[in-house]
């Protein structure tokens, strides 16, 4: 083939361009000098301008825009609503600005809109609606969850007439007191709890909180799971009380208890209560003294006398259940993230795998095994891909009977996969 010249063109030109038509110059991006002082737009909001791939992470739909796609630092102290612009000065949205942490800018609009009272107050109004339809009755759910329901940095859970309040990037810190008005508003609470004692404000420069927003706790507060009532504490119990991504998957599991069961990460008993309202017998593992002794309380008032609390390291435990040759008909495990970053996957896919190996040489040929997961470093292929190879060692055969996620109050963003983040699987071994 000869080489492309002056008289022969057609080898200078980008495939499917009209013929003599050259490649144009590669024109490096410039990046903007960092600022002192920030740029102000016409609605008097600071203007945060994005690189080419910034541009494109936010055409493409994802909420979260990283430093390194920010054209150049804006001078800004975090917390701030900006107007988020590429490079040519073009605008493209509103977002929150987090000045420490990583992920830069959080999605609010495409529009140029004003972002003020009435703008949170519809946000949560749409959130509430949401709920309302999917859970008609309800009182006791997750009635903000975070970006999902475009409200990034805020996590609201609904637990009757008290509210428990996550404020996790400086966007919602800085407005909390608009968000605790407006919530008083839509739901009229007894008590809004600040439940902000979370690692993950250490991110964004936040120290934790806890402590009470609104009103006055009544103590811990009681609610309804399928056939138990269940108590939680508010400013004591982990997260915000209670684990309320996993009430539909406590209900589902009941449905498949028999038998011998058996309940590891137990902590007040989500799942536990749930299997002994059908099992003959629940052993419920639990490494905390205070959560084992809440679980025990629970039973008690639920008049549920087969459940037995163990207060062990589940690892331990199954390992040695296993040497003891014990067996059971019905397992749960539900532990804990088992991977905070990326680098932490290998070794977390090597936790789930010991514990459901463990679990699967437990139980007896028709036994049911509720597996899950909210490390979502992990995905669900990767995770059914770590029980196959679980499987494969424990030499059973395992039907998948249902594949479940986080309950309807936890909805999933599309493009946020971080959103997907718990899976639970209900598997069958044979």
């Amino acid at each position: 083939m000869p080489k492309p010249t002056r008289d022969n063109p057609r080898h200078d030109r980008r495939p499917g361009a009209p013929p003599g038509r050259k490649r144009p110059p590669h024109r490096p991006e410039v990046i903007a000098p960092d600022r002192t002082t920030p740029e102000m737009g016409p609605d008097g909001l600071p203007q945060v301008s994005l690189i080419r791939r910034g541009v494109e992470r936010w055409q493409a739909g994802h909420p979260w825009i990283y430093r390194a796609d920010l054209n150049g630092d804006p001078g800004l102290q975090g917390g701030e609503i900006v107007r988020v612009m590429d490079a040519r000065g073009w605008f493209l949205g509103k977002a929150f600005y987090s000045k420490l942490s990583k992920i830069s800018l959080r999605w609010l609009s495409y529009e140029d809109v004003a972002v003020d009272t009435d703008f949170f107050r519809q946000r949560l109004a749409l959130a509430d609606a949401m709920r309302q339809r999917a859970l008609p009755g309800e009182t006791t759910y997750r009635a903000v969850h975070g970006e999902a329901d475009l409200l990034p940095g805020l996590v609201v859970d609904r637990y009757g007439d008290c509210l428990s309040v996550q404020f996790l990037i400086p966007g919602t810190e800085q407005r909390k007191q608009l968000i605790t008005e407006l919530l008083v508003e839509l739901y009229k609470p007894r008590a809004i709890v600040n439940r902000s004692d979370v690692g993950v404000r250490g991110l964004e420069g936040l120290p934790q909180e806890k402590g009470v927003l609104y009103g006055t706790l009544p103590g811990p507060v009681a609610y309804d799971e399928g056939l138990v009532r269940v108590r939680a504490d508010l400013l004591e119990g982990q997260k915000t009380g209670a684990f309320l991504d996993q009430r539909e998957n406590h209900i589902v599991a009941s449905q498949y208890a028999f038998g011998e069961a058996l309940d590891c990460f137990s902590y007040v008993g989500g799942f536990a209560l749930q299997l002994a309202t059908r099992a003959k017998s629940v052993t419920a593992v639990e490494i905390s003294d205070q959560a084992a002794a809440q679980l025990r309380e629970n039973a008690a008032s639920n008049k549920l006398g087969n459940v037995e609390v163990v207060v062990a390291n589940a690892f331990d435990f199954l390992r040695d259940a296993v040497d003891e040759g014990r067996r059971f008909d019905t397992i749960v495990l539900d532990p804990p993230s088992f991977a905070k970053n990326k680098d932490a996957i290998e070794g977390a896919l090597r936790g789930y795998k010991e514990i459901n190996l463990r679990a699967m040489q437990l139980l007896r040929p028709g036994g049911y095994l509720i597996s899950a997961s909210c490390t979502y470093h992990i995905d669900e292929q990767g995770f059914e891909d770590m029980l196959a190879s679980a499987a494969a060692d424990a030499k059973r055969r395992v039907q998948i009977i249902e594949k479940r996620g986080a309950g309807k109050d936890h909805p999933v963003l599309l493009n946020l996969r971080e959103t997907r983040y718990l899976k639970c699987f209900v598997l069958r071994v044979l």
